[in-house]
Formats: structure tokens, sequence, C-alpha cells
């Protein structure tokens, strides 16, 4: 493994095993366990990159298929990076592009080579290689990238699971051979499907190739959720101890929680931002919809116990009034606060497990905020 990248186990949590640790990086060092926001297209939408660091943010997730497609990855790779190209001074991530080729189901053709589509701006064909994929992941220059996978939809035959697995074990493989980079640490994508056998066997066969770091995929995609959670304890049992572990695209409280139980490190989502944008915030009383009538006169700070710029400066009645007129300011402030009371979660998270009391945290967090789908 890179002397520049990995995972520096600190304390592991007697009452679960979660663990704390520092995640070194070319850019940065990093506590984990971490929730990365998505800046899909080398922005988080409507905050600065100075405002997501000041939040308290280490990684950052940029989309690989959609910076591929623009501004295209050589603009990127001249501006200097993607760190550079967006003015951000930390770790970044890029993820393959392999689940939104899995959401142009009805517009793409999956075979040995890879995966054949449609541009979905100009619609001229593709074909996405695992050594293509990585071409593009080593121009735009992130610390962290992904193996090009196929994310397995949900439900499908245990056929169709094993030889879609089978195929991303050989990509997994070929883009390995690909990677050239020493400054970037590729990560393994475990599928499996909800197959324990399948998952234990992907585990195992990526844990042989070594590599610096490694993803749990093929989650959070419509399965029920002990389905979810089952997906990831079956993988995560098999994979090494030393090397970090990121469950993709998972932004609930409860699976963050129960994740962080099992040993996951790393998650990410659009959630926090998406919801804020429609008026949906996490606060210390329970999820609140700001158009709601109710908060029209109310003028008192959105959430009390929190320390966002947004809570500290706007009153919900102010929130309330950007809302209704559709103002750009409203969505920036809305997802300035979701944002943080996520990442304010997850510094918890860390004291609790240095404390070695996380399962009474975990317990208390889910109780207070249930199942709701606001994180």
């Amino acid at each position: 493994m890179s002397k520049s990248f990995y995972l520096e186990i600190k304390h592991i949590d007697k009452t679960t095993g979660a663990r704390y640790g520092i995640l070194h990086t070319p850019h940065g060092d990093v506590e984990v366990p971490m929730f990365m926001p998505v800046g899909t297209l080398a922005t988080v939408k409507t905050l600065s990159p100075e405002e997501i660091k000041s939040l308290g943010a280490g990684v950052i997730l940029a989309n690989t298929y959609h910076l591929h497609l623009r501004p295209g990855e050589k603009i990127v790779k001249e501006a200097g990076g993607v760190q550079k190209f967006m003015n951000y001074d930390g770790p970044m991530l890029t993820d393959s592009g392999g689940f939104q080729v899995f959401s142009l189901a009805s517009n793409r053709k999956i075979t040995e080579e890879g995966v054949e589509f449609r541009n979905d701006l100009n619609g001229d064909k593709e074909l996405f290689t695992p050594e293509k994929v990585i071409q593009i992941e080593e121009d735009i220059g992130a610390d962290i990238i992904m193996s090009f996978d196929e994310c397995i939809p949900y439900p499908v035959s245990r056929e169709y699971v094993e030889k879609s697995t089978e195929r991303t074990l050989r990509w997994a493989k070929r883009g390995l051979e690909a990677h050239k980079r020493e400054d970037q640490a590729l990560f393994g994508i475990v599928q499996g499907g909800e197959f324990t056998d399948l998952r234990e066997h992907a585990a195992k066969e990526l844990a042989k190739m070594d590599f610096p770091g490694y993803s749990i995929g093929g989650t959070s995609i419509g399965e029920p959720k002990e389905v979810c959670l089952k997906m990831v304890e079956d993988a995560v049992r098999y994979l090494p101890n030393e090397k970090p572990r990121y469950l993709m695209g998972v932004g609930s409280l409860d699976y963050i929680l129960n994740g962080i139980a099992m040993g996951v490190d790393m998650f990410d989502c659009v959630l926090p931002t998406r919801i804020a944008r429609h008026g949906a915030l996490m606060t210390s009383s329970g999820r609140i919809n700001i158009k709601a009538a109710q908060y029209k006169e109310d003028f008192t700070p959105l959430d009390p116990l929190c320390d966002c710029y947004t809570c500290k400066n706007y009153t919900r009645a102010y929130l309330h009034h950007l809302y209704m007129c559709n103002e750009e300011f409203g969505k920036r402030l809305n997802s300035i606060h979701n944002i943080r009371f996520l990442i304010k979660i997850m510094e918890g998270a860390r004291e609790a497990i240095k404390e070695d009391r996380f399962l009474d945290y975990k317990n208390m967090i889910i109780a207070k905020y249930g199942d709701e789908r606001g994180f």
C-alpha cells in the first residue's frame, strides 16, 4: 500500500467492533468513520468548497461518468486534477460510473468487454471498459478511485447475480492491472446481491487482489432494510481488517450507524443536499418540512443545538420565506444545515467509539430518529 494512503486504526469499540481511525491520503488526513458529501460535477450543489470544508467534511465525492460527459477528463487533467479544478483543499474520491450506467438500464448493453451505452447529452455511443474507466479516473486525479463494476439490480435471479459477480471480479482484476498512478488508491467493489455465499466469494477474491481499500456495492437500491444490512455484514466479515471499508450510496441515519457497528468506515449519499433543496431538514427535535405554514411566523433558530452558519444566523420564518419564494439562498442555507447535521452525527459516533459506548450512541440516535428517510 502507498505510504501516502493508508488507514491507521486507533481504537475499536468494545461494544460493537466499530472502528475509529485516521485515513491518510495525499491531500490530507481525515478521521473515520466519516460521511462524504457528494459533489457530482466537481461541486456540492449550491455550496462553495470553502463552506464544505468549514462544515467538517473530509473527503468529497465526484462522479466519473458525469465529469467524463462534461467538461471531459482531459480538461480536468489540464487544470491540474479535480482538486485544483474546483479549488478544494482536501481529499477527493471518484466513483466508477457503474451506478450511473446501471441507471441507464433501457439504454445499455453489458458484455465481457464492458458496457455500451448512449451518451445522454448528445446521443453518441460510448463504451466503458475497466481500462477506460481507470484512465478517466487517473485523468480526473482524485485520491481514491473505484473499480468498474455492475451495480446488480434487486431483485434478480441467482443465476444473474452469479454471472454478474464473476464478471465484476474479472473487471476488477483488469482495472487493477491497468492502474498506474501510485498517488491514487484504487478500491475493489464487493458485489454478490442478496446471496451470502456470493458476497463471501466476492469479498475473498477481492481481498486476494490486495486493493488499498474496499467498497460494498449493490445496496440501498430498493431492497428491504434487513436485506441491505445483511449484504453489508456478509461482505465486511471477509474484508481485511487493516484496509478502509466504504458503503456506497447510503445516507439514512439507521443504515449509517448500523454500518459503523459492522466495521464500515466511509459513507456517501446525495440525500442531505437533495432533500434540503426540497425543504426537508433534520434537527435535534426531529425532521421538519420548512414549507409548512406553522413556520411562517416562527422566529426561532432552525435548530438551537446546531452550530452551523444557518442556525446561528437565520430563523425558521426566514427559511420558510425563502423556500416559498424559491430563492436559491434558501437552498444553500438548508444544504449547509443538513450536511453539518449529518457530519455532527459522525463526530458523535467517533467520540462514542473512542469511549467504548457506540452501541448506546447508535441506539439513542436510532430511537430518536427511527427509520425516517430524512437521513
